[in-house]
């Protein structure tokens, strides 16, 4: 594979659910932008969601990913965030609700929805949340997780027990669960898609609220997703997404993640308006980071490009673009 395909394979552009802009078209096949995932929402169906999926792979070819298929994910945790609905889709409760069912009935339950997933070519569910909200007293006022009921308990063992239920009940289905929102999100107040400077001054490296994401890893999930959030008490200078700490000391040393290190959207989330887009995709894959999500397609080039570029004249660079391209082809080939 060229520079320009290895780098392409670190990035997760959107699609419509509806159907693909010219812009997410241009990033396959002109940026070699080697995974997709399908946003906003559908209601249309598994017949038209499959449409437009096979539009989205039919762009494979030697000159684009070097023939190496994408990865197409989607949204499908339940409630509030389910990308794809309509005829042949469930309708998936909220991960409050899923908790009442227990991990046997749940596990079963999301097999099912894995099934509805990987029959359209879906074969990524950025799901499971696994983020601890403090308490239910906290819940509505954590607007990203507590507010819309995508917990799946207040403390790390249900959390656990739950999440991995549901992720099991992908992988039984053949779609990768991805983790999220790793260091966790369920003490924040401020959601970082809307709001900047959201920041999160509990959480330590060695926090009992890691638990559930730990328990994920050692069951063998190869995705992990991580917040926008800052963390104080972890790396006050650097979020998440930007922070060595985060990513090589916490994920890979502390919890022996050998997988897919996955950015939440750097594109158009409120927290990044501080960085250009190409310091954002620059600052991401040098602390660490495997696969940057990006909401807006208009975006690819200018971060595809100064990846290449200081990959072309930093050798030290080079060797993590090269080492997360193994790792997202790794992945790719045990799919």
């Amino acid at each position: 594979m060229s520079l320009e395909q290895r780098v392409g394979q670190l990035f997760m552009v959107a699609a419509k659910a509806t159907g693909a802009e010219p812009g997410t078209m241009e990033a396959l096949k002109k940026y070699h932008t080697g995974n997709v995932y399908l946003s906003g929402r559908s209601k249309a169906g598994t017949g038209a969601t499959t449409s437009v999926v096979s539009s989205l792979t039919g762009t494979v070819s030697p000159a684009t990913t070097g023939g190496v298929p994408l990865f197409v994910a989607t949204d499908q945790e339940g409630g509030y965030v389910q990308v794809l609905s309509g005829p042949g889709f469930s309708t998936i409760p909220t991960a409050l609700v899923q908790a009442g069912s227990g991990a046997a009935k749940l596990r079963a339950d999301a097999a099912v929805w894995g099934k509805e997933l990987r029959s359209v070519g879906v074969n990524v569910n950025l799901a499971p949340v696994l983020d601890t909200v403090t308490s239910p007293e906290f819940a509505p006022s954590n607007a990203p997780i507590g507010h819309f009921q995508r917990e799946y308990g207040y403390a790390p063992p249900a959390v656990s027990a739950l999440g991995s239920a549901f992720a099991d009940g992908m992988k039984d289905a053949g779609v990768a669960p991805v983790v999220k929102h790793f260091p966790g999100l369920g003490r924040v107040v401020p959601n970082t898609d809307v709001t900047s400077d959201v920041r999160d001054t509990v959480t330590t490296r060695n926090d009992p609220a890691l638990e559930p994401f730990h328990a994920a890893i050692e069951s063998g999930t190869q995705w992990v997703m991580v917040s926008n959030a800052f963390y104080d008490k972890i790396d006050p200078a650097n979020i998440a997404p930007f922070s060595p700490m985060v990513m090589d000391t916490m994920l890979r040393a502390d919890a022996g993640f050998k997988g897919i290190v996955l950015s939440d959207d750097l594109c158009s989330a409120a927290q990044l308006e501080a960085w250009s887009d190409a310091d954002r995709a620059l600052n991401f894959f040098s602390a660490g980071g495997t696969m940057l999500v990006c909401a807006d397609p208009a975006a690819i080039p200018s971060m595809h490009q100064a990846v290449v570029k200081k990959a072309q004249s930093d050798p030290g660079f080079l060797a993590k673009v090269d080492a997360a391209a193994l790792t997202v082809l790794r992945v790719k080939a045990g799919q």
